[in-house]
C-alpha cells in the first residue's frame, strides 16, 4: 500500500505534499533530516493521510494535488477527510 500525506507548518503556514510507502517514517524523517524544503517549516504535522493500491496511483495523484496549487482546495480535502 502506498500513501499520499500532507504535512502541515504552523511556523510557515504551509503545507508539504508528497508520497511514500510508510507515512510515519517519512514524516519522521522530515523533521529531522538536515536539509531540503522542509527544514525551515519545522515541526511539521501529518493533517491528511490517502491510502492507495500502487506506487504509481500514489505519484499520480500526489502530482494532481501538488499542480492544484490551492490553499482552499487543501483545506478542504483536510476537512472532509
Amino acid at each position: 500500500m502506498h500513501h499520499v500525506y500532507i504535512l502541515r507548518s504552523d511556523s510557515l503556514g504551509k503545507y508539504y505534499i508528497g508520497s511514500t510507502s510508510d507515512v510515519e517514517a517519512r514524516a519522521a524523517q522530515h523533521n529531522s533530516s538536515p536539509g531540503g524544503f522542509t527544514k525551515s517549516g519545522r515541526p511539521w504535522r501529518l493533517v491528511y493521510v490517502e491510502d492507495l493500491s500502487s506506487k504509481s496511483e500514489a505519484l499520480k495523484r500526489e502530482k494532481y494535488l501538488k499542480r492544484m496549487k490551492s490553499r482552499r482546495f487543501i483545506e478542504e480535502l483536510i476537512k472532509k477527510n
